[in-house]
């Protein structure tokens, strides 16, 4: 039997917490070689377009079909795909959505955790949607930020995010833009938009060749690190460098999962400026959709069907 798990089943299964550690052990595992290279398929619409990320992580092979559309609510959708390794057998169907977002706020956690300054206080967030939230709450998992600024094309969006996560998280967070320790750009931009050094920057928001928010020079200056160097040249902040002959992908410091592996160094000094270009790997969303089925089972959520009849 195939279970099928909702969007509310994935919400309420998954914390962040989990799903941060899930992440991490999944680009330590990466790191030290002994996964298999996940894989990304990419199809383009006249409005939007279409992904299917893969990865094996401990025994379960997973695939993702998402179809993003930003400007449409909701922007992404799509499912993700569970399969036991050992037999072929389709374990799970889930909604991808949630499983999305958190899953790329805890990557951003990850990196923060070794990138990021050990004293950071304060945060900029471009992009006031339901990632730019998960954004600066997995920050707050691994820095205590006591003031954050955000910044969307939406002034009442802006607003209201404000008033939410100041509440959520009891920190000040205000409308604006401002020099912080953490910068994280979560936006939908087609072009970049970020010029200004910071001690940490997580580009999030570029996971297409249509999009871009970092500018090349701010590329070339800082230390890059990439969740996966080949994906990111091709549809992350990276490519765009690459394009205008900023940098080349020998000019990256490290992947994610070296650092967390130990097998590079990550920040050695307070005067570094890394960029992490995040475009999203399919072993984060094999290793959180795997936390989803095993409590799932556990707790008997989700409808069992059997698809092949």
């Amino acid at each position: 039997m195939t279970l099928l798990l909702t969007g509310a089943d994935v919400a309420e299964l998954l914390t962040l917490d989990d799903c941060i550690a899930a992440v991490e052990d999944a680009f330590r595992a990466h790191g030290e070689g002994t996964m298999h290279a996940p894989g990304i398929l990419s199809a383009h619409a006249e409005r939007g377009a279409f992904h299917i990320k893969t990865a094996s992580v401990n025994g379960r092979f997973g695939a993702k079909a998402n179809a993003n559309f930003p400007g449409q609510t909701p922007s992404i959708q799509g499912v993700m795909l569970l399969f036991d390794e050992s037999n072929g057998r389709l374990l799970a169907l889930l909604d991808s959505i949630e499983l999305t977002i958190l899953r790329t706020g805890a990557a951003t956690a990850v990196a923060a955790k070794y990138l990021a300054p050990a004293d950071a206080r304060s945060a900029m967030i471009y992009g006031a949607g339901k990632q730019g939230r998960v954004q600066l709450e997995a920050l707050s998992r691994v820095r205590r930020i006591e003031r954050a600024v955000v910044h969307d094309v939406d002034d009442a969006k802006a607003q209201m995010y404000a008033s939410e996560m100041s509440a959520k998280l009891g920190i000040e967070v205000t409308c604006g833009r401002a020099s912080c320790d953490v910068v994280i750009t979560c936006t939908p931009s087609k072009e970049a938009f970020l010029y200004d050094e910071a001690p940490f920057i997580a580009a999030v928001g570029a996971d297409n060749p249509g999009k871009s928010e970092i500018a090349p020079s701010l590329m070339h200056l800082s230390r890059v690190v990439t969740d996966l160097t080949e994906q990111a040249a091709q549809i992350g902040d990276l490519r765009a460098a690459i394009a205008v002959g900023a940098m080349s992908r020998d000019d990256v410091h490290a992947e994610l999962g070296e650092i967390v592996a130990g097998r590079k160094p990550g920040r050695t000094r307070d005067d570094e400026v890394f960029v992490f270009d995040s475009t999203g790997i399919g072993f984060q969303d094999t290793a959180a959709a795997s936390i989803v089925y095993d409590r799932a089972l556990a707790q008997r959520r989700g409808l069992e069907v059997n698809l092949a009849r």
